[in-house]
């Protein structure tokens, strides 16, 4: 079922699988909207309640009108479909909000599966690509944007558009969220130096194709979660549900079955 959820200022896309038991809600990344869960959603959807949205500006969700938190938006989403408690599947970004709602309300969450994630409070993209990405949208170069982004964070499917014109679909497609979001989203505390206090369940997935700074820090963020489990993806980038959707599958599937 497909519907509009009301935010503050605002409203989402969402979609519910429906059905009984411990719901999964699946947070997609900054360089993708929920459609890049459709390779593993088939899979998850036959067995659980799966909940899906989409963040302001990207998909099929409205851009933003007034500032917003991604934290308060993954409550309201919660809140609305009634989930008390939830597995959280986050990707990048995505994974980022999983652990901010992990830290400021455990009760809600009963494990984590964080896909190549992010942390709140903590750069990995760096100022000269910040730059290097400023010039080439002064410029109207959008396609130039494509190509440094999927040779940054997709490497696995060849680093171009052309080696791989599914990553740079999804890519191209979540640019004007990049420029809609300008001066609305807020962030939330440096979370980073506070993983120690996640209770909740959590395996992390790394790429062993993205990024050197991503792959070293997932490393450091797993080692500061308690019991975290490290999973690294040999043929992954930034987009693991596009390059290892039956691992990913798994590897939720296992988390599930370990905290239901």
């Amino acid at each position: 079922m497909e519907t509009m959820v009301a935010v503050a200022g605002g409203e989402l896309w969402a979609e519910d699988s429906g059905g009984a038991g411990l719901p999964l809600v699946l947070l997609h990344p900054g360089v993708g909207d929920s459609t890049l869960w459709d390779p593993v959603l088939p899979a998850l959807a036959a067995r659980h309640r799966v909940v899906r949205y989409d963040c302001r500006g990207y998909g099929r969700s409205p851009a933003p009108a007034v500032p917003y938190s991604q934290l308060r938006d993954l409550v309201a989403v919660l809140d609305h479909f009634r989930l008390e408690r939830a597995v959280l599947v986050g990707n990048s970004n995505g994974g980022a909000t999983s652990i901010d709602l992990a830290l400021t309300a455990p009760e809600r969450v009963a494990g984590l599966a964080l896909l190549v994630p992010a942390v709140s409070g903590y750069d990995l993209t760096g100022a000269e690509l910040y730059r290097r990405m400023g010039r080439l949208a002064e410029a109207g170069d959008l396609e130039g944007i494509v190509r440094l982004g999927l040779g940054l964070w997709g490497k696995a499917g060849g680093g171009t558009p052309e080696a791989d014109p599914v990553g740079a679909a999804h890519l191209r497609a979540v640019l004007p969220a990049w420029f809609a979001n300008l001066g609305y989203l807020r962030s939330e505390p440096a979370a980073f130096e506070r993983l120690g206090a996640i209770t909740a369940p959590t395996v992390l997935a790394l790429g062993e194709l993205d990024r050197p700074v991503v792959v070293e820090f997932n490393e450091r963020m797993a080692a500061r979660i308690p019991g975290c489990r490290l999973v690294r993806l040999a043929a992954s980038d930034h987009y693991p549900t596009l390059r290892e959707p039956e691992a990913v599958a798994r590897l939720v599937e296992e988390l599930y079955g370990a905290v239901a």
